[in-house]
């Protein structure tokens, strides 16, 4: 009887007894929700390649993606040789300013954060990178290298001030920065944790998050600390705008676009109606123009490359047994190597020889054989008008004392006898031309 009543009893506290259970269950479904709804994501962005305006564009626009999505910061995984200082710089102030914390994450193995790339890495809230990584050459590259000692001096003055700020600023290895810059100095990753160039090691992205959490950044509006153990992340590509940017950036697209531009306008203006290569040039020298409106363009290399065009050009009309053509060809070299102002570079940013010497051979060659298919048109005997009968054979219609009548391809023709009276019927050859009259000799 008393176990009935027991089981009587349970059995009237087993809905409460539901009840507590899934009310514990919400409160703690609730409490975590709390927890994770103060924490955002991680955006994760890729830059491999030189810096250019299209890479700053880029940052940019992760920056303000991981402000928008309140994310938790924005990682940078970077792999550059170098670029444009120009690009560097807003680079480096958009780090400095941002309001999201900003990790700079030399990745993967076999990468390299090199000239401009020791800049961005600096500048980073947190700067991390992976085994078999290195960080260093931040030494500026100007193109007149030694033969201006003044200008190169001021460069790496500049560049040094410059990444003595940022390390400052970030409390990093404020010498080896220096060093980095006036000596090329260049380290791998343990060796720049242990200089205090970096702040860690990590193998993955994951890895990286999880040795971050619970750090403390400093960010322009206050001190934030870090929730990235387990956090969502973003993986952010380049949009299409910025990968044809990235592409234009290019100097040897831009080059290349550039001396098809200039020769489909010119086949078009020397063959008008031929339509399709001006249609090619036009948009290939629109292209070129916006490429180089990115680049740092030294205009007098561009205008050494119109020069050479002009010779080759002149080499076709004026007969200088190529002396016009030699011209050419060193004008090109010289403007297709001077073309991308390196003084404003961290390397890298440069047309390639293998394409300038493609490119010089191409142009030589094409002019070469325009001229040489000039010439002998120029030599070649007359096929059609007056000039083309010269050397035809005709026979004397009329008795010529020298003047008569010849007939010559089925026509009858005045004809005057350079060697006195030519019997009718004799057969005459036309030696020239004088004011609508054959000029003859009789045939051997």
């Amino acid at each position: 009887m008393a176990e009935k009543d027991l089981i009587v009893t349970m059995r009237q506290f087993f809905p409460y007894i539901g009840i507590c259970i899934m009310l514990v269950l919400f409160t703690g479904v609730m409490s975590r929700a709390g927890e994770d709804s103060g924490r955002g994501p991680v955006v994760v962005i890729s830059l491999d390649g030189s810096i250019n305006p299209a890479t700053q564009e880029y940052i940019n626009s992760g920056i303000r993606n991981a402000r928008e999505k309140n994310a938790e910061c924005l990682v940078i995984r970077l792999n550059t040789p170098g670029g444009l200082l120009k690009s560097t710089r807003v680079i480096v102030t958009d780090i400095l300013d941002s309001a999201v914390p900003v990790v700079v994450f030399v990745y993967p193995g076999g990468s390299q954060a090199a000239s401009a790339g020791v800049f961005i890495t600096l500048a980073a809230h947190i700067a991390a990178m992976a085994p078999g990584t290195n960080i260093g050459a931040a030494h500026p590259v100007t193109m007149q290298g030694q033969q201006d000692s003044i200008m190169n001096e001021k460069a790496t003055n500049d560049a040094a001030a410059f990444i003595r700020t940022i390390s400052e600023k970030r409390e990093r290895n404020i010498r080896w920065a220096e060093d980095a810059v006036r000596k090329s100095l260049s380290i791998t990753e343990s060796e720049a944790l242990k200089e205090g160039v970096i702040d860690l090691v990590a193998v993955s992205v994951e890895d990286l998050l999880e040795k971050i959490d619970k750090r403390e950044v400093v960010l322009s509006s206050g001190k934030k600390v870090l929730d990235t153990k387990g956090a969502e992340v973003i993986n952010m590509e380049m949009n299409f705008k910025q990968k044809i940017l990235s592409l234009l950036s290019d100097p040897n697209i831009a080059y290349i676009l550039l001396m098809i531009g200039i020769y489909g306008i010119m086949f078009e203006l020397y063959n008008p109606g031929a339509i399709f290569p001006g249609v090619i040039g036009g948009i290939s020298i629109i292209l070129a123009f916006y490429s180089l409106h990115t680049l740092p363009v030294n205009y007098a290399g561009l205008a050494l490359i119109i020069f050479a065009v002009i010779l080759f050009l002149a080499e076709i009309k004026v007969v200088s047994h190529g002396l016009l053509a030699i011209g050419g060809v060193i004008s090109l070299i010289l403007g297709s190597i001077m073309l991308i102002n390196t003084e404003t570079t961290m390397e890298v940013i440069k047309i390639s020889w293998q394409v300038i010497l493609i490119i010089v051979i191409l142009t030589a060659a094409f002019f070469l054989f325009a001229i040489s298919f000039g010439i002998k048109a120029q030599g070649r005997k007359p096929t059609t008008g007056i000039e083309g009968m010269i050397g035809e054979t005709g026979e004397a219609i009329t008795n010529l004392d020298p003047e008569g009548q010849i007939s010559v391809r089925g026509e009858v023709w005045n004809a005057e006898s350079l060697e006195g009276s030519v019997s009718k019927g004799t057969r005459v050859k036309i030696n020239g031309v004088s004011n609508l009259k054959l000029l003859i000799r009789k045939t051997t």
